[in-house]
């Protein structure tokens, strides 16, 4: 009986249905860091490498080194930043400053792409509370034509109806106004 079932034409149809569904979901990614700006992908990949152990340590070895050559340890070396090492100061505040807006582009970006998996989600979650309405329709039907009285199930009679997402928007808008 299963290769009857499996070999039936609208399970084929239903499979491939959730292969395409499943392809469309793994390249949304793919599909969004496609249409990058090239200074969004310059920012992406800033962030991914100035975001490493590599590069922390690359700083803190470039660091000690300035501070060492500003104090004197190295003979023949002239000091050209001397402590407080106010040019350090400066180059560090630089940095600093480039590293975190090139980081607030990655994150906008990202911030982006997640709103619209937010939405498809919701998207998603709703046609599927409709058909599981309708599968519960569909079960209750079965179940009173073999003579199951279900009239006082209030908790099925509650889910037969479709969810007012309206409402719903409503109320979050409110919880989001602190009202």
């Amino acid at each position: 009986m299963n290769t009857i079932l499996e070999e039936h034409p609208t399970n084929l149809i239903h499979d491939e249905e959730i292969q395409k569904r499943r392809r469309i979901i793994k390249s949304f990614t793919a599909r969004a860091n496609a249409h990058r700006t090239n200074g969004e992908k310059m920012a992406d990949w800033l962030t991914k490498n100035f975001g490493s152990i590599g590069f922390l340590i690359l700083n803190l070895i470039f660091f000690i080194f300035w501070v060492l050559f500003n104090l004197g340890f190295f003979k023949n070396v002239v000091a050209f930043d001397p402590y407080p090492f106010n040019l350090l100061t400066t180059f560090v505040s630089l940095e600093a400053i480039i590293l975190a807006i090139f980081v607030l582009i990655s994150q906008n970006r990202a911030s982006r792409i997640d709103e619209l998996r937010e939405e498809i989600d919701l998207q998603i979650d709703i046609l599927a509370e409709q058909e599981i309405t309708k599968i519960l329709r569909l079960q209750k039907m079965i179940l009173e034509k073999n003579g199951i009285d279900l009239s006082h199930d209030k908790e099925l009679e509650d889910m037969l109806h479709i969810t007012n997402t309206s409402k719903i928007e409503k109320v979050l808008q409110k919880q989001m106004n602190g009202k």
